[in-house]
Order: C-alpha cells, then sequence, then structure tokens
C-alpha cells in the first residue's frame, strides 16, 4: 500500500516539530538549488524559524542581487497600477523597506568581517565560508588577469625595444662601413696626388760644375 495522505497541521510535540523543520527545510533548500541548476534560474529563499533564527539560500551567494530585483520588479508594478500619488502611509513602507535593506547589508558586512558570528549556526558558518571562498577565488581570477596583461603589454614593449636596438644597430654599423669606406679612398686620393709631384734626381753623369 502506498504511503496515506499527511494532514497539514501543526505539530503539537516540540521534538517531532523540531525534527520535521530540519528534514523539511533541507529538502526545500535542496530543491532550490536542483531548479536553479537544472533551470538556470535565480532562486532567493529565505525561512525563519518558530525562534525567529533566520536560515536562506540563493544562488551562487547572490541573495542581495536577487532581492534588489524583486524589489525594482515590485515597486515597477505597484507603480504601474498605482491611481492615486504616493501618500504619507507609502512613504512610510518605502522608508521601513529601506532601513530593513540597510540593516541586512550592515549585518552581512559585519559578517564578511568576522564580527557578530555567534548567532550564527555551524550551516550558516558554512555558507558564509562558501561566499567568502567564492569571492576570494573571483578578486584571485580578476587579479591573475591584469598581472597576465600587464606581463604581456611589458614583453610587447620589451620586444620593439630589441626590435629599435637591432635597427638602431644596423644602422651604426652601416654607418661605420660608409665612414671606412670614404676614409680608404680619401687615403688613396692623397697617395696618387703626391707621387705625381715627385722631382727627379739628377744623373751623377750629367752633374756640370
Amino acid at each position: 500500500m502506498g504511503r496515506g495522505r499527511v494532514e497539514l497541521k501543526r505539530i503539537e510535540n516540540k521534538i517531532n516539530r523540531r525534527v520535521t523543520f530540519s528534514k523539511r527545510r533541507s529538502g526545500l533548500f535542496k530543491k532550490a538549488h536542483e531548479l536553479s541548476v537544472l533551470c538556470d534560474a535565480e532562486v532567493a529563499l529565505i525561512v525563519f524559524s518558530h525562534k525567529w533564527k533566520l536560515y536562506e539560500y540563493s544562488t551562487d551567494s547572490c541573495m542581495e542581487k536577487i532581492l534588489e530585483r524583486y524589489e525594482r520588479h515590485y515597486y515597477a508594478e505597484r507603480h504601474l497600477v498605482a491611481t492615486e500619488p504616493e501618500s504619507q502611509g507609502e512613504w512610510s513602507v518605502e522608508y521601513n523597506r529601506l532601513k530593513a535593506k540597510v540593516e541586512l547589508l550592515q549585518k552581512n558586512h559585519r559578517h564578511y568581517m568576522g564580527e557578530d558570528l555567534d548567532p550564527l549556526s555551524l550551516k550558516e558558518l558554512q555558507n558564509l565560508e562558501q561566499q567568502l571562498d567564492t569571492a576570494l577565488k573571483h578578486i584571485r581570477a580578476r587579479k591573475n588577469q591584469l598581472l597576465n596583461e600587464s606581463i604581456s603589454e611589458l614583453q610587447r614593449k620589451e620586444k620593439a625595444i630589441k626590435e629599435q636596438n637591432a635597427m638602431l644597430a644596423n644602422q651604426i654599423k652601416e654607418r661605420e662601413k660608409t665612414v671606412a669606406r670614404q676614409s680608404q679612398w680619401g687615403q688613396q686620393d692623397n697617395g696618387l696626388n703626391t707621387s705625381s709631384f715627385v722631382l727627379p734626381h739628377p744623373h751623377p753623369s750629367l752633374n756640370i760644375g
């Protein structure tokens, strides 16, 4: 026989309720992860226990990004369907929304700085560690990319300088060869001019007293 249908109602036994919450929460997070991977969807999941303990899951650890997108979408739709100007109550809602967002960002910043970690559970600390590891990977990848680009640029400049030096060396050699040829031609010309003006020695037999 198949499993009977479970009646959905509050579990009165505290231990059973805690165990069921833990199992169902794990299953819910697993389904959210499968949905994000299989369907390439951005998923954000927030769960508060009966003691207001926070449990959250987000695709690629981008909870803030997904919440910002949700807020833009939600308030854009509200703006389209609104027929009356914003009242004081709407300003109050906006203020509370921004205040909650700032508090969440401040809390996450403290966690990223290694502060106020006592209220976090082991699972939350593991998620925080994973987020930091992912951020470090992105930072190192970007740093390595910049280093490689800098090395490539230096190598390109080195190659250009070597080519320029080789060209200058060739020019110097050609210049030296030209100067040497000109000097050799000048010496030959001087030798010819000197020999043309040498007076012959008188013959001894023609010496007249």
